[in-house]
């Protein structure tokens, strides 16, 4: 009996010595957080047959959809909104993989562009970062606000219309004061001329304020201070200088040339001569035959009434016709020196012109 006992005491000691240990090592393997342990290692369980539905997707339909996270949303609120839009099928499983992968305290409060091609364990991690959601835009030179707004609509992550830009850079606009003194811009005028051309990467939660707002500031950093400083010397506001740079731009096909064109029309407006451009026609006529800049006749130079006509009316147009580039801006403040009154599209079809200093050798250059 008492050889018993003390087996038995043994055995208890023994059993009571191994469960120490073994706490002891899960303690250890569980990071000191064995309820955590015991959590994830079910989940682990849970999803090792189902690697297929974590990596398949809604569908193959790669169109962006806009998803927003608000701050405060558990990943059981995520995953809801995320089947209600389509883009995962099983709330309960985008739940316990990012509870195991330890993604959920890492899901990100942001707007995000997802799509329905994506895997649920692919728009798990995409959701905990949300400078993801950025997206470019590319603005062309010389494009007018018209084309800037089409642009928008034609671009699937904004979450505005091309309609909802224009009403805020168009004609009639509420500007910001301090920004219309520095540019010049007078009472009621758009912001045509001044959406500078480049490509942007934009954060997901972009408005048409915010666009407007970094296109007139990439716009001012781009110009400085020295160089609407000169203007003033030559006379020029920095609204006279945007008007002449657009023409500059419409009319230049080469970069290299845009000093040289810039200096034919600085000739004709210090003579008091018609600028007589093209482009200014085309703005005049506005959208036609699905083109905002439709081919002419010589017969629109006078029926083509419009204040912007330069064939019909002296001095500068009213406003600039388009959103030139930092080169057509240079080279209506610093032209290239000429006696060059006139120019016309060389007969090499390569972009370039010939110029000329009397409209007798304008006629002559004719291919």
């Amino acid at each position: 009996m008492g050889r018993t006992v003390r087996f038995l005491a043994i055995l208890l000691l023994l059993l009571g010595f191994a469960a120490v240990v073994c706490g002891g090592v899960i303690f250890i393997l569980s990071g000191g957080n064995p309820i955590n342990f015991a959590q994830k290692t079910l989940l682990r369980i849970s999803l090792s047959g189902r690697e297929a539905d974590l990596n398949r997707s809604v569908s193959s339909d790669a169109t962006p959809i806009r998803f927003s996270v608000a701050p405060g949303d558990t990943p059981r609120v995520i995953a809801q909104n995320l089947v209600n839009a389509n883009l995962i099928a099983d709330a309960g499983l985008f739940v316990d993989y990012v509870r195991l992968n330890d993604y959920d305290t890492q899901l990100e409060a942001g707007t995000y562009f997802l799509n329905q091609a994506q895997t649920l364990a692919q728009i798990a991690v995409a959701l905990t970062d949300s400078r993801s959601g950025q997206f470019p835009f590319r603005i062309l030179e010389g494009w007018r606000i018209e084309e800037v707004a089409a642009a928008i609509d034609d671009n699937l992550y904004f979450g505005f219309s091309g309609t909802d830009f224009l009403n805020i850079v168009g004609s009639g606009a509420v500007v910001d004061a301090a920004f219309a003194v520095q540019v010049g811009l007078p009472p009621g005028a758009s912001l045509e001329g001044f959406l500078f051309p480049d490509t942007y990467q934009l954060p997901a939660e972009a408005s048409a304020t915010m666009l407007r707002d970094i296109l007139t500031q990439a716009f001012l950093e781009k110009v400085g201070t020295q160089l609407p400083q000169d203007a003033a010397t030559q006379g020029l506001t920095l609204y006279d200088v945007m008007t002449l740079a657009s023409i500059v731009q419409r009319e230049a096909v080469r970069d290299d040339e845009q000093p040289l064109i810039a200096s034919v029309y600085r000739n004709r407006l210090a003579i008091g001569q018609r600028l007589e451009a093209d482009p200014t026609v085309q703005y005049g006529i506005g959208y036609h035959d699905g083109n905002w800049w439709p081919r002419i006749t010589a017969t629109n130079y006078s029926d083509v009434i419009s204040p912007y006509n330069t064939y019909l009316n002296d001095g500068l147009p009213p406003g600039p016709i388009a959103n030139p580039g930092l080169v057509a801006i240079q080279a209506a403040v610093y032209p290239a020196e000429s006696n060059y009154y006139y120019f016309r599209a060389d007969c090499r079809s390569d972009g370039y012109h010939t110029f000329a200093t009397t409209f007798e050798e304008h006629v002559a250059n004719g291919c």
